[in-house]
């Protein structure tokens, strides 16, 4: 019963162990329509996908574990332990009624010693009376004859007494000698046999537990070779390679910055003033555009300046209301200001 306790426990904690690995590859298994999902293109993913599928069929394993456990073992084995009772039952009754039918022989020869015992003395006491009278000569010759008949009588009871004390002392010595001899070694090699069983049927019950666990091993290791095997499949350069694919922009690197000359003469600035402003206003639209990384400098607002010939506020170099830069020639200050 011990060892059939440990069994069950055994395969609760097997089919336990296995809820628990198919609960764990459960909760990590991906969710339809979501992100990780999108992420089984890359083999690191794809390789953990295989590992829960093969901690789900490991799980599996340990169920049919505790299955045998429960059928070839935990099933038979209560099975036995019942005919053991009953055998075991029937051997102590047989035993208690051998010890029970040897008592009753010993009482059966005690009563007839006894008895015998009584009816000696009494057969004396007879005897002695017949003596008495016999030798009496006051006694009459009809109360000597009836004291004779009566010692007869007594001596008669006696013998009979002890023809049974006899009978019965054969009986209890050939019991006794069955008892010793024959019926309690007989049960008790029934009782020894019956526990050379049992033995050997909690020896065979642990080849079947080792076994159970045994059968289950090329599928376990055939499990564990697909974890390997996913694991091997990783290849980090593809994986990389897809998120970049993936991540791509698609914009170029931005051009080299241009060096602005600020030490030129303000006419030279006048004149080129709106096509270098154009330009760099293009430049920075494009970098902005080129490099999404970079970070867009917030562009400072400059001073509000006034055109040098005819007076009207600008904006750096930019000209005022006489924009003279779509002119083909360069016009003097004299010009300008006559226009």
């Amino acid at each position: 019963e011990r060892y059939t306790k440990f069994v069950k426990e055994r395969s609760e904690i097997e089919m336990s162990y296995a809820k628990q690995m198919r609960n764990l590859s459960k909760k990590y298994q991906p969710k339809k329509n979501s992100r990780e999902e999108d992420e089984h293109k890359y083999t690191s993913c794809r390789a953990f996908l295989m590992t829960l599928n093969e901690l789900n069929d490991y799980a599996g394993q340990h169920e049919v574990i505790a299955e045998n456990l429960s059928t070839q073992i935990i099933s038979e084995l209560t099975r036995y332990i019942q005919e053991l009772k009953a055998e075991r039952k029937a051997h102590f009754h047989d035993g208690r009624r051998a010890q029970q039918h040897i008592e009753n022989s010993w009482k059966q020869l005690e009563s007839s010693k006894r008895r015998f015992e009584r009816d000696c003395k009494e057969a004396d006491r007879a005897q002695h009376y017949f003596d008495k009278m016999d030798t009496d000569i006051n006694v009459t010759k009809a109360d000597v004859e009836k004291a004779k008949q009566q010692a007869q009588i007594r001596h008669q009871i006696a013998a009979d007494s002890k023809s049974e004390y006899l009978s019965y002392l054969q009986k209890f010595n050939k019991d006794q000698h069955e008892h010793y001899y024959t019926l309690i070694p007989h049960i008790f090699q029934r009782i020894q046999e019956m526990e050379e069983r049992r033995i050997e049927r909690v020896g065979e019950s642990m080849r079947s537990y080792a076994e159970a666990e045994r059968k289950v091993l090329p599928i376990v290791t055939k499990c564990l070779d697909g974890m390997t095997k996913a694991a091997e499949s990783i290849e980090p350069k593809m994986d990389t390679k897809q998120v970049v694919e993936t991540y791509k922009s698609g914009f170029e690197p931005p051009g080299d910055v241009e060096f602005e000359d600020y030490s030129v003469s303000m006419k030279r600035a006048v004149s080129e003033s709106s096509f270098l402003n154009a330009r760099s206003e293009s430049r920075r639209r494009s970098r902005s555009k080129l490099w999404p990384l970079i970070k867009r400098n917030k562009v400072q607002t400059q001073p509000r300046v006034s055109c040098p010939y005819c007076r009207e506020p600008t904006r750096g170099l930019q000209l005022g209301a006489c924009d003279l830069t779509s002119t083909p020639f360069r016009l003097s200050p004299i010009l300008h200001s006559r226009t």
